[in-house]
């Protein structure tokens, strides 16, 4: 068994100087392929599932039990989050399951509510989370590309965020640092700068969002920075089409499901050890 929770995970590799490749799921077939990546990179990972894809599939247990099944059977270790989670009564209904599902931290967002309210707010969550060891992640600076979220340029300011998270007693902070959410292509720049300055005034771990528009290298850069766990999706979710596309293309009579996603599973898979490799620069190259 290696479910394994969010907060030794970080902590973990907070003291290495590395970073926590955190993917988020839509279907069995992501789940699947982060444990076979983490597995074959030899390395802990995180399984995020988001309120958008609590949203698609109906309901957040489903998806939770597969991830909390996939996690004890692995023999790497991985932790279940959920990401983007906006909706209070979703929180409540999370942690009053937590245990069972086996949800290791929980990325409460309310930054979209003025400054005052996103701390009221936070603070709350915080407080029911830990009653029942749920580790907690807030943002601050809302990162692009969510919903046509802020504009571009917008960074945290090191003050702000340092008063923030004693305000609030978060576990993890989500900073706005040049990435954003959704992007295609690898050409986001990083404010590397700044995130060794939040590294040094906030006494919380940092996460990076939007982590699939962002070089490997970067990436890399960012974590000698400071960042201590890395979220990735879209690259998931293009890898996955990008194959089935090339599957059904080349077998169009098919009807079977099995002939034309492990391929797509298998390339997933492929990513996130890619991912976990960059994100933690000691584990063996494949």
């Amino acid at each position: 068994m290696t479910l394994a929770p969010t907060r030794e995970l970080v902590a973990a590799a907070g003291a290495s100087g590395s970073a926590v490749a955190a993917f988020n799921v839509l279907s069995l077939d992501h789940v699947e392929a982060v444990a076979a990546g983490a597995a074959e990179a030899g390395s802990a990972a995180l399984l995020q599932l988001s309120e958008n894809a609590i949203a698609f599939r109906g309901a957040p247990e489903p998806l939770l039990a597969a991830c909390r099944e996939a996690a004890e059977a692995s023999g790497s270790p991985l932790g279940i989050h959920l990401d983007h989670i906006e909706d209070r009564a979703l929180v409540a209904r999370v942690l009053d399951r937590a245990q069972e599902f086996g949800v290791g931290s929980i990325m409460f967002d309310a930054s979209r509510l003025p400054y005052a309210d996103n701390v009221a707010a936070t603070r709350e969550v915080v407080a029911r989370a830990h009653d029942v060891g749920v580790w907690v992640e807030a943002e601050l600076g809302e990162i692009g590309g969510k919903d046509g979220a802020h504009a571009p340029g917008v960074r945290t300011d090191p003050d702000e965020a340092a008063a923030f998270v004693a305000a609030t007693g978060v576990d993890g902070l989500a900073v706005a640092v040049g990435s954003s959410h959704a992007m295609r292509d690898r050409s986001a720049q990083l404010d590397l700068e700044l995130i060794a300055r939040l590294a040094v005034a906030v006494p919380v771990p940092l996460v990076l969002h939007g982590s699939s528009g962002v070089a490997d290298a970067i990436i890399a850069d960012a974590v000698a920075a400071g960042i201590r766990k890395v979220n990735v999706g879209t690259a998931l979710n293009i890898a996955f089409t990008a194959s089935l596309r090339e599957a059904l293309a080349a077998q169009p009579d098919a009807v079977d499901p099995r002939k034309y996603t492990r391929d797509a599973r298998a390339a997933m898979a492929d990513l996130v050890a890619r991912f976990c490799r960059v994100v933690d620069s000691r584990l063996p190259a494949s």
